[in-house]
């Protein structure tokens, strides 16, 4: 094995973000460690689409506006933590899709060296799999997962 000199760290931090309290505490801690490392952070927010076809027209629209609205509340508070702290360089990603299939790509896409997401609340994740496992079961990249 042969190691290269001067890559301490990670240099690029992919970390979903939902809005949820974990998938917040994911965002802040994965701020803090590309703080630290230098490193690039891609916050990556994702809107599940599987029932948005089973909707009608109007019920679609309004679950689209709410995720957009979920969007821009994540903006609002990372907005809000880049005037309170030393800056680091990011970017928010808004997609719509699978969240461990969009994670996955865009973790792939920008040859990151690590993923971070907050841990499952939703209890039907035991038996189907939460995102977090799915990304681990990738194993493309180590995967932090934030209680």
């Amino acid at each position: 094995m042969t190691f290269e000199l001067g890559t301490d760290g990670p240099r690029v931090i992919v970390a979903g973000v939902d809005g949820s309290d974990t998938s917040m505490r994911a965002g802040a801690y994965a701020w803090g460690l590309a703080r630290r490392n230098d490193s690039r952070l891609i916050l990556v927010h994702v809107s599940p689409v599987s029932s948005i076809s089973t909707l009608t027209p109007g019920g679609a629209t309004a679950l689209l506006e709410a995720a957009d609205e979920i969007a821009r509340e994540i903006r609002d508070e990372l907005q809000q933590a880049i005037e309170r702290g030393p800056a680091v360089r990011h970017e928010l990603v808004q997609e719509r899709g699978d969240a461990a299939t969009v994670l996955a790509r865009i973790a792939d896409d920008n040859r990151a060296d690590m993923v971070i997401v907050g841990a499952s609340m939703q209890a039907g994740h035991r038996l189907i799999g939460s995102v977090a496992v799915r990304l681990v079961r990738a194993g493309r990249w180590p995967v932090t997962v934030v209680p």
